[in-house]
């Protein structure tokens, strides 16, 4: 009994700062969103949209950067500190070279939003916040490669501040170019994205002013092995591409999702109305992923350490935790609704902001069951890409979210209250899926999996 709460004691130690640090990164985008809904609901329903276009190859290049996690933990459990400087430069190499590709994008925005089908008044609004937002992909992955060193080697107070540096400047940049206040010209919704792009890159730059210190040459050669090594990025890549694709992959099948929402009978209210439950829901859940990172963690050095047993009990723990707490906010979505849907009001279209609320509090009580579920699977998830079994979680992200909610949803699109029925999809999915990664956890195959182990065969 000691020993189990002494693990939670460690669990919580490293996901505290963690659950902080994904909760400011949340609200940099509730912030933004908050801003455009009382803007207007139409452009708080444009930025959704382009969020979910902008996070299918966000996601993919953020977290593969942060895969170096992985490489940190299992180097650091093996005590082979020297060598984690190399694996942190490989993954600002990704981040940079994959930040600058995901501009091209910007050259045929406008046609990829009139394919998508929405009326002429969102697409303008969804170009102009799109076109903003894509120069926030590089900051953001090398946040993303910045904070998977410091999460790997548990110092994970370092990752909360960086994230609070991009929540204030976030703060007071949409504050200002949304609406035009200290004399700057009103931007509307191209403001948010140029705030939260000009917010990325200042968090970037603390946060690179924190990896490139003394102490980090001395003990894991942080300066000094800029080198590429292309052994070490195919290596990287074999494991850090499938991890970013369960992101990018499930962010693909939701994007289609909102948009089929989009273009429901009612589609505006519809669209509005997902797009506040996701954003409560994305508020709510990244708590339970800031403990799933801790997990990894400590699943990573735990391997390294070759204590695969250990391993196990902290997946446990933080089930346990995540668990606790999601149930406490799903109650909370049941019994006040009103608390979460009055941040977004927005009452100068008041027919269509009537109907928004209507179809938000319903949505809110099935996001109440399956976030429990997602919380559990983000934690095996984080669990099994620590050992480095990364292609079985970006396969199950592939062939899963379409066949159980994205083309369920697109039958019944024409049907009453499909919205309802749609998300309602979505809680099928989330049990079908915690189910198939926990039976993938109890076989144990990934407690015999090395990523820093196959490196070192490669180099040998």
């Amino acid at each position: 009994m000691n020993n189990e709460k002494s693990r939670l004691k460690t669990i919580l130690e490293i996901a505290i700062p963690l659950i902080l640090a994904n909760s400011f990164w949340n609200l940099q985008m509730t912030i933004d969103r908050i801003y455009l809904g009382k803007l207007s609901t139409e452009s708080l329903g444009a930025a959704m949209a382009v969020m979910g276009v902008f996070w299918v190859p966000m996601a993919l290049l953020q977290q593969t950067a942060a895969y170096v996690m992985a490489y940190v933990a299992q180097y650091f459990g093996a005590n082979e500190k020297e060598k984690i400087g190399s694996s942190v430069w490989q993954s600002f190499y990704v981040s940079i070279i994959g930040g600058l590709l995901l501009l091209l994008f910007n050259l045929v925005s406008i046609d990829f939003f009139k394919l998508v089908g929405h009326s002429n008044k969102m697409q303008i609004l969804e170009v102009e916040y799109y076109n903003a937002v894509a120069f926030s992909a590089l900051p953001t992955a090398l946040i993303g490669a910045i904070s998977g060193f410091f999460t790997g080697l548990g110092r994970t107070k370092i990752v909360m501040s960086i994230n609070f540096v991009g929540l204030i400047l976030n703060f007071f940049l949409d504050y200002v170019l949304i609406f035009g206040n200290f004399g700057f010209p009103k931007l509307g919704i191209m403001g948010a994205g140029l705030a939260t792009t000009l917010a990325n890159f200042g968090a970037a730059f603390y946060g690179l002013s924190l990896v490139f210190t003394n102490e980090n040459e001395i003990v894991y050669k942080i300066k000094s092995s800029f080198k590429i090594n292309f052994d070490l990025i195919k290596q990287f890549l074999k494991y850090g591409l499938p991890s970013g694709l369960q992101w990018a992959l499930e962010g693909m099948a939701f994007t289609v999702f909102l948009m089929i929402m989009g273009n429901m009978r009612n589609g505006e209210a519809n669209l509005a109305a997902s797009s506040i439950a996701v954003t409560i829901m994305m508020l709510a859940i990244l708590p339970a992923m800031g403990v799933a990172q801790a997990v990894m963690t400590l699943v990573g050095q735990s391997l390294g350490n070759k204590e695969p047993d250990e391993a196990e009990k902290f997946t446990y723990g933080g089930i346990k935790i995540s668990s606790i707490y999601m149930i406490t906010m799903g109650i909370s979505f049941f019994l006040f609704p009103e608390f979460y849907i009055s941040w977004f009001e927005n009452k100068e279209n008041f027919i269509l902001w009537s109907e928004t609320e209507k179809i938000t509090i319903i949505v809110l009580k099935v996001v109440a069951f399956f976030t429990l579920l997602d919380s559990i699977y983000f934690n095996i998830s984080f669990a099994i890409k620590g050992a480095g079994d990364t292609k079985f979680v970006s396969i199950i992200a592939l062939t899963l979210p379409w066949p159980l909610f994205v083309l369920p949803t697109f039958l019944i699109r024409n049907v009453d209250n499909a919205v309802i029925y749609g998300w309602l999809s979505v809680a099928v999915y989330a049990i079908v899926i915690t189910l198939t990664i926990y039976f993938r956890f109890i076989q144990g195959k990934w407690k015999m999996m090395s990523v820093i182990n196959q490196t070192k065969d490669k180099n040998s």
